[in-house]
């Protein structure tokens, strides 16, 4: 039977066809485009429109790069090389500017003998970073990293090395206040004294010894004045500032929006609307304006100062409901499982709640870091000279006047950087404590 169904079904194969490559159109990049760009008359006609689009911004952009000036002292000796090397009219870049004033660019008004502090202080931020962020370098780093914030300010305005001595002194003193505080009475006592102790240190301790001891051994750097910090110095001490500050204080207050204690709970949630419910702008006039008129008469406080307390106040209220998400989207069972394990609150916090929310957030507090650092441009209406203060103060010299794309393009590309940066870090942060598909 089976021989009589072989020949008289002749289209029954007998050994299998070899594999083939499928068709052009189902392969490749023509099949991306048939998916992604002309899947419909409706998408293939945009496609159109934005190939359009991108040829006619090419047609424009590419021949004033290509055709960039990068070597002349002013804005009508870029012209006149143009003239006589593309001819008369021909789209040019005049990055002369840059190169011209990349120093007051970067650096600001700071003397350009002493180019070596703020370099010097750049270098020593990235080792003492690293530690923060990678766990391959040394711990052992972690206490140049301590020590790093009170030797760049150092680095950056000068002055007599005792005062900041001292206020290394008065955060060695928090360490056996929070010691003693904490095992004598609480944990939370122990934070009181943590705090209280060097502040009281320096507000009634630092000035008078540190005066005595300058007068005695003058040791230190030459000192520069604020007014001299400008550019994209200035932006980066205002932003890395206020991160490094913010995201400690906004985690209290996140902590403090969630007690039970009713007067923290109220201040905390004070503190963080009202922060959030003015705009920055706002804040940086005070703190120019209005904060002097609370000060004791004779005060000096200087503007840079007041910039970075405001900066870091505003940035902490939107980083603690950043927190506050990452704490809410927390199971029950979690603070269950503390408590069952017989920790206290700052212990539960510290070992398991915090790490898991802290995790959770992370998009979210890169996002507001990425912000804060953008916003720094906004010390440019209180009179500081940021990257864009200084781009309006070049183009308002004589040998600048009339440039504007090329100065905003390096600013830009500047902020791009950094931004990218903090992003890409958010990324491998995310990564490498992806714990949960493992």
């Amino acid at each position: 039977m089976s021989d009589l169904h072989a020949q008289t079904v002749p289209y029954v194969r007998e050994s299998m066809v070899p594999q083939g490559e499928p068709p052009a159109t189902e392969r490749g990049a023509v099949k991306w485009m048939r998916e992604n760009l002309f899947s419909s008359w409706f998408n293939a006609i945009l496609t159109i429109i934005g190939l359009a689009f991108v040829a006619w911004v090419l047609m424009h952009i590419v021949p004033w790069f290509w055709n960039s000036i990068w070597f002349a002292g002013s804005l009508t000796a870029c012209r006149e090389i143009r003239d006589a090397t593309w001819g008369a009219g021909a789209p040019s870049a005049c990055f002369s500017v840059i190169t011209d004033r990349w120093q007051q660019l970067l650096l600001g008004f700071y003397p350009s003998e002493l180019y070596w502090r703020p370099i010097t202080a750049l270098v020593l931020f990235g080792v003492a970073v690293a530690p923060v962020l990678f766990t391959r370098v040394p711990r052992q780093l972690l206490w140049f990293s301590a020590i790093y914030p009170v030797a760049m300010v150092w680095l950056l305005w000068g002055g007599t090395i005792w005062p900041y001595l001292l206020v290394l002194a008065g955060f060695a003193l928090g360490v056996p206040a929070y010691r003693i505080g904490a095992k004598a009475v609480a944990p939370l006592l122990g934070v009181v004294a943590a705090i209280a102790v060097p502040i009281l240190f320096w507000v009634f301790v630092l000035p008078p010894l540190s005066g005595a001891l300058s007068s005695a051994l003058p040791i230190g750097l030459e000192a520069v004045p604020s007014r001299a910090m400008g550019g994209f110095m200035l932006s980066f001490i205002i932003g890395v500032s206020g991160i490094a500050l913010s995201l400690p204080l906004g985690i209290l207050l996140a902590l403090g929006r969630q007690s039970h204690l009713i007067f923290i709970h109220a201040v905390s949630v004070a503190f963080i609307e009202l922060m959030r419910g003015v705009p920055l702008i706002v804040w940086l006039f005070t703190a120019s304006l209005l904060l002097n008129y609370f000060l004791p008469p004779g005060t000096t406080f200087d503007l840079t100062l007041r910039v970075v307390i405001m900066v870091t106040f505003f940035a902490s209220a939107y980083m603690a409901e950043v927190i506050r998400g990452g704490l809410a989207a927390l199971p029950r069972g979690q603070y269950e499982a503390a408590d069952s394990l017989g920790l206290d609150y700052w212990k539960a916090m510290r070992l398991i709640i915090l790490p898991q929310a802290l995790k959770i957030s992370i998009p979210g507090i890169v996002n507001t870091f990425i912000g804060l650092f953008k916003d720094t441009t906004l010390v440019v209406f209180i009179g500081l000279l940021d990257p864009i203060g200084l781009s309006n103060a070049i183009r308002a010299t004589t040998d600048w006047n009339g440039i504007y794309w090329e100065l905003f393009i390096f600013i830009g590309a500047l902020f791009f950087i950094c931004c990218f940066a903090m992003s890409r870090y958010s990324m491998y942060l995310e990564q490498k404590l992806r714990t949960d598909h493992r």
